[in-house]
């Protein structure tokens, strides 16, 4: 019970790593926090003009789901975690991205690292979903009506490929909080005032 209280708490501080901060100090950029939406993640990034910025960002968010799920996956059998371990590590990593300790718990809306998780437990779902995401933001140039689409479908793909299995209800409190932290975007996209990228 320990080892498996440990990799919760590893993979919600992983989580926590904000790639938005990290990438805008290095590159000499302002705090992500401070400028358009204020959100740190790499939409937002995107806004300062600085392509490889936002595009590190976006690596780096989603890396970080992928290794938590790998490496709790690998880790389980070993230390012998039970079988729920994994879809609550990555709820646990995919919270720390969205209220990150180390950022006074103001961190971004998950989009990227919701991708990472996924291609780490199916990449053939995670692909078509990344697929349908992309042609969305840039066909429509919304980010954030493809995140909401493409979180609708996240839970769906699940159940169908994994059927009634908590790794599925995992992803369903993912999509949830996509929602739930898109809800400013949601209004905006009702009143017909959401930017599109890059503005």
């Amino acid at each position: 019970m320990l080892a498996s209280a440990l990799i919760v708490i590893a993979a919600y501080l992983i989580g926590s790593i904000s790639f938005a901060v990290v990438v805008s100090k290095a590159f000499g950029l302002p705090d992500p926090h401070q400028y358009g939406s204020h959100n740190p993640g790499a939409t937002n990034v995107l806004r300062t003009g600085n392509r490889i910025a936002a595009l590190l960002t976006l690596v780096g968010d989603g890396v970080k789901g992928f290794v938590v799920i790998l490496a709790v996956r690998a880790l389980a059998p070993v230390v012998g975690a039970p079988d729920w371990i994994v879809p609550v590590a990555a709820v646990a990593v995919f919270v720390g991205h969205l209220y990150p300790l180390y950022h006074h718990f103001a961190g971004g809306k998950g989009v990227a690292t919701a991708a990472g998780i996924v291609f780490a437990l199916h990449w053939q779902l995670a692909f078509v979903l990344t697929v349908i995401w992309l042609t969305m933001a840039f066909g429509l140039k919304i980010s954030s009506l493809a995140a909401l689409v493409t979180a609708t479908l996240l839970p769906l793909g699940m159940f169908y490929v994994f059927g009634n299995a908590l790794v599925s209800w995992a992803m369903v409190v993912i999509a949830a909080l996509i929602f739930w932290r898109h809800r400013t975007n949601i209004r905006q996209l009702m009143a017909g005032t959401e930017r599109p990228i890059g503005r």
